[in-house]
């Protein structure tokens, strides 16, 4: 999966599989997969002024994840 490097305190690169509908997060403290994650969530992520309040606001607890490492 190709990651993105993104300009965040929280954040420092995002990917998504579109065969999978799985979006990867690398963050300071590690790397975490979610699943079944439309496209425009990942393109709205990659779009927002601040990665982190977008995240919390509509990634974080609307779907199931796993740490990657």
């Amino acid at each position: 999966m190709n990651m993105i490097p993104v300009s965040s305190s929280n954040l420092v690169a995002v990917g998504y599989d579109s065969s999978t509908a799985t979006l990867r997060i690398a963050f300071h403290s590690g790397v975490y997969d979610y699943y079944n994650v439309p496209q425009n969530i990942f393109e709205g992520l990659l779009n927002a002024s601040s990665k982190g309040k977008y995240h919390h606001a509509f990634i974080k607890n609307s779907y199931r994840y796993s740490k990657v490492r």
